[in-house]
């Protein structure tokens, strides 16, 4: 029967090297922090193509039968280069990808609570203007209480002077202050935190290995530049208002360091990339090798005409 020129080993030996680079792309894209993902998807693409063609043309090598003492000088080069290339990948960022997922429960841990962190930031917010409104409210009673007593005060808070009677200027002032603390883009900037931290909670928790660099470089910035925006929102004052900016304590953990820091061949790596090995080598290793030999041309194989 007629061997099929792409057998299950081959196949399986291309999965192999697929695989064995996939997670060396892993490994590159976290140590890299996903700066330039293109590039790092060539460099995984490149590993797993030497990786196939190191291992198929040790096979085609081995089951050749002419030249085959220059055949065999070459099968020997193409599996000392499999196995250099093999040695050489799974001792860097094989093992990188391996380090950064040994620390998956801290990592989710520390970006969840950054997480919380910045969802509470808007309620504190809220809070803080709620107070705020209720506070200069209850300064202006007290200024038209007491117009009498000191006139100068309330002529400084601009009470009698626009034609408005106090309770409807109070009124004024108060809606003033709410539409300061709270501008239009206040609704879509907390909008834009909802619906980001739903999909950064999400990448997360289901631990989505080429987002979640995204989410590790994005998190600090966006919940800053949040931050920045509701105390800028929070440095108006109205007329006579003694206040406040609003204060909130940010501790967001900096996880970059478990993406970053070298990660070195450990036990489950090193397992991981001998299995793929032997899986790369499958093709070659149930490939027969010829004992045929080049047969010589003789004056019988001639046809005289």
């Amino acid at each position: 029967m007629k061997q099929s020129k792409f057998s299950l080993a081959d196949m399986l030996t291309v999965l192999g090297a697929l695989m064995f680079g996939f997670v060396c792309f892993l490994g590159k894209n976290f140590s890299s922090l996903g700066d330039n993902i293109t590039v790092n998807i060539v460099y995984g693409s490149v590993i797993a193509f030497l990786l196939c063609l190191f291992a198929m043309g040790a096979k085609v090598f081995k089951r050749t039968y002419k030249n085959f003492g220059r055949s065999l000088v070459l099968e020997i080069i193409f599996l000392f280069l499999f196995t250099a290339s093999t040695v050489f990948f799974a001792s860097t960022e094989l093992p990188h990808c391996f380090a950064v997922w040994a620390e998956k429960a801290e990592i989710q841990r520390k970006l969840t609570e950054s997480f919380t962190q910045a969802e509470k930031m808007f309620s504190e917010y809220e809070n803080y203007a709620e107070e705020r409104k209720g506070l200069y409210e209850r300064e202006l009673r007290s200024v038209v209480a007491s117009k009498e007593i000191n006139p100068s005060v309330y002529a400084g808070y601009e009470f009698g002077q626009q034609g408005i009677n106090d309770a409807k200027l109070i009124e004024r002032k108060i809606f003033d202050l709410n539409a300061d603390l709270f501008p239009s883009n206040y609704a879509d900037m907390k909008q834009g935190c909802s619906a980001w931290l739903a999909d950064a909670r999400d990448i997360v928790d289901s631990w989505k290995p080429i987002g979640i660099v995204g989410i590790v470089n994005d998190v600090g910035q966006n919940t800053n530049s949040w931050l920045a925006s509701l105390i800028g929102y929070s440095s108006v004052r109205q007329h006579g208002e003694q206040a406040d900016d609003f204060v909130y304590e940010l501790t967001i953990e900096d996880v970059k360091r478990y993406f970053t820091a070298p990660g070195k061949p450990a036990p489950v790596s090193i397992a991981s990339a001998a299995l793929l090995y032997i899986l790369m080598l499958l093709s070659y290793i149930f490939s027969g090798r010829s004992t045929k030999k080049q047969k010589p041309i003789t004056l019988t194989d001639t046809t005289i005409q």
